[in-house]
């Protein structure tokens, strides 16, 4: 393939990347939009913590068969069908009545993600070569980056003019795009082995994690952590999550190849890629509410102030490369992942009147840590994947990204509503109990509250 023509189909790729995290972060600035019951759907804490969890949660269970279908199917046919699914069901979020249904809608936009990005990364291996797959790797890890400030910019100006469904309809002209741009310029070839499917470990795998992230958004909710209805689905998803890894050891085409785990860089990185993940998107979440609940921002201006953690990421993914081939791996990426945490340990000191330079200064390195962590970590993942294994493993590399992002959401969001309960109710402690009790789920709900 031509070099052009190459450069061409690593922007389709990115494009296709670039939509389906558009959506997990355009949804940030709309959360309070979303809660308010006139501007919104009067959703819940709880029900925003699954909007954003339903999607996430699919979409890193059935990775496990979007990798295993795109190696026996084809990547660029899957990558199709992928964004065909995730058009139709962001129509139908945009267009739902209630928060169930968005929760629905969402679970659905999950199924097409699941597809679409295992096909992304196995087409990069198929398109460019081992002296260039790093860098289009790195390219394509940092378009998460520009995905980050893009989401809430275009969701913040949407809202100043729209209604909140208009943050889900942006996404059909950037799949007709897509769609278009593989039929042109990707390549239509599948693997030669005829891989099995494993439903019973997709199955298992998703009422394990269901179990466990419902636990934990339900402890945040209930303000309780010891009692039957939250650790009965914690300790018995994680029991199910045993049994799938005990059965994906037994079978002879598993949906996550739980082998793979043996090669410490693999294991390594693939961890490294979670944690990453767990802290990006549970950090989103509060952010969201710092900036238009704390600081009465629109969704416009969090937006424009979330700005500096996407620069941050487009920064420090593309010198990465450079990097590990100077320094190697772990030099490079456990320095990055100690200087994100240090960046969530300054998060601690700031409060209503902390300057925003300040603010700004912490996202930016956070966001160059988390870049420079990434792509190397992903690229080292393909490394040591055969051929005909790659959609595969980049299924199981992308489904942790999404299991620590889902976990990231449930856990820092659970201890969020915790932590906000537990303050607000001795204020709310001298009025009747039918109107305290739904005033303390949120801060949205105690501001309706207080308005009426």
């Amino acid at each position: 393939m031509p070099a052009g023509r190459r450069r061409l189909a690593l922007a389709v790729l990115v494009l296709a990347q670039l939509t389906v995290w558009l959506d997990n972060t355009i949804l940030n600035v709309a959360l309070k939009t979303l809660a308010d019951p006139q501007e919104g759907l009067g959703a819940s804490t709880n029900q925003l913590q699954w909007s954003i969890s339903s999607y996430t949660l699919i979409f890193a269970v059935m990775l496990f068969s979007g990798g295993v279908l795109g190696d026996r199917y084809g990547h660029r046919r899957m990558l199709l069908t992928g964004t065909a699914v995730f058009a139709a069901s962001s129509l139908w979020a945009g267009l739902s009545g209630g928060p169930g249904e968005l929760i629905t809608a969402r679970g659905a936009m999950g199924v097409g993600s699941a597809l679409i990005m295992p096909a992304t990364l196995s087409l990069i291996s198929a398109v460019f070569d081992a002296r260039e797959r790093a860098m289009a790797i790195a390219i394509w890890s940092g378009s998460s980056g520009l995905a980050i400030a893009a989401g809430p910019l275009v969701g913040g100006a949407l809202l100043e003019r729209f209604w909140w469904g208009s943050v889900f309809l942006v996404n059909l002209p950037l799949a007709a795009v897509t769609v278009l741009g593989a039929v042109f310029l990707l390549p239509a070839a599948r693997s030669t082995s005829r891989t099995k499917l494993d439903p019973l470990g997709v199955l298992l795998s998703t009422v394990g994690l269901l179990a466990v992230v419902y636990g934990l958004i339900e402890g945040g909710h209930r303000n309780e952590w010891t009692g039957p209805a939250v650790l009965a689905p914690i300790t018995g998803g994680a029991l199910v999550l045993v049994v799938f890894v005990l059965v994906e050891l037994r079978v002879s085409t598993p949906s996550l190849d739980v082998r793979l785990f043996r090669n410490a860089r693999f294991s390594g990185a693939t961890v490294s890629v979670m944690l990453t993940y767990f802290s990006l998107s549970g950090s989103m979440f509060y952010t969201a509410f710092y900036l238009q609940g704390v600081r009465d921002q629109t969704p416009f201006e969090a937006g424009l102030n979330l700005v500096p953690v996407a620069a941050g990421v487009l920064t420090g993914a593309p010198l990465s490369a450079g990097l590990v081939r100077r320094f190697g791996l772990g030099p490079v990426v456990g320095p990055a992942m100690l200087a994100a945490a240090g960046t969530f340990l300054a998060y601690t000191g700031i409060g209503t009147g902390t300057p925003m330079a300040w603010f700004w200064l912490l996202l930016f390195v956070q966001g160059a840590a988390m870049g420079a962590a990434m792509a190397p970590t992903t690229e080292a993942v393909m490394a040591v994947l055969p051929p005909d294994r790659t959609g595969a493993g980049s299924a199981v590399n992308n489904s942790m990204r999404q299991i620590g992002g889902v976990l990231g959401v449930a856990v820092l969001g659970s201890l969020l509503t915790t932590t906000y309960r537990s303050q607000i109710e001795p204020a709310l402690a001298p009025l009747p109990a039918q109107v305290s009790r739904p005033a303390s789920a949120s801060a949205e709900a105690t501001r309706q509250l207080a308005a009426r």
